[in-house]
């Protein structure tokens, strides 16, 4: 009887969906970025999630989602924990808490490495989903705390694929330096913003990119 129970339940449930990502945005709040540009990245951030076509692919691969806000040294939070996307009702409610969310530093310094490492070490709960990314925006090169490039070893060594959006406001040579000291892992990317006004557009390609994409291959 057991088994005819189990069969039946296949029959109309289907398998367990699996996680495809586990993607944590971690969202640059340090002193450089003033109160207009806060707001352009946390919006143009909500909006992104909320396209039909990247929502749609986060929904199918069963994503889990989280936001980091980071600036300096001991300076990072996690202002929204893993959040599985079962529905389009689950993103909704993800993108509305991402454009209302408060912001918890103003004042302090840009330390990516620090950063890095604070995001890494929240993925023990996400460990089984197929692929893991941080997506770091950035606006400046880091200036405090443990420099990127020694977190690298431990992203590789944890299946962590680090990707990159930088904002070229006030450093013209900022996408060089995260190609050559942030990213890392198979496949790793940076995409530039001239401006913080372009941001929207761009974190939106970018997570067509990495979600809808990557995604589609696994498919």
């Amino acid at each position: 009887m057991r088994t005819l129970v189990s069969a039946l339940a296949s029959l109309f449930c289907g398998p367990a969906l699996a996680c495809d990502l586990a993607l944590a945005l971690a969202v640059d709040v340090s002193g450089s970025v003033d109160r207009g540009e806060y707001r352009l990245q946390m919006d143009g951030l909500a909006t992104a999630l909320r396209d039909p076509v990247i929502s749609e692919a986060l929904v199918r691969g069963r994503a889990q989602l989280m936001l980091v806000q980071w600036t300096g040294s001991a300076r990072q939070l996690v202002s929204i924990p893993w959040t599985e996307v079962r529905d389009f009702e689950t993103v909704e409610r993800f993108a509305a808490r991402v454009a209302a969310e408060p912001r918890p530093w103003r004042n302090f310094s840009t330390a990516i490495g620090e950063a890095l490492a604070f995001a890494l070490a929240q993925f023990a709960p996400v460990a089984s989903c197929k692929r893991r990314l941080i997506d770091l925006s950035g606006d400046g090169v880091s200036n405090e705390g443990l420099p990127p490039e020694e977190v690298h070893d431990q992203l590789r060594a944890a299946g962590v694929v680090v990707n990159a959006i930088a904002i070229e406001q006030s450093e013209t040579d900022l996408t060089a330096y995260f190609y050559e000291h942030v990213i890392v892992g198979e496949g790793a990317f940076v995409v530039t913003a001239s401006t913080f006004t372009e941001y929207p557009a761009k974190i939106r390609q970018k997570l067509l990119r990495e979600v809808v994409m990557q995604t589609a291959r696994a498919d």
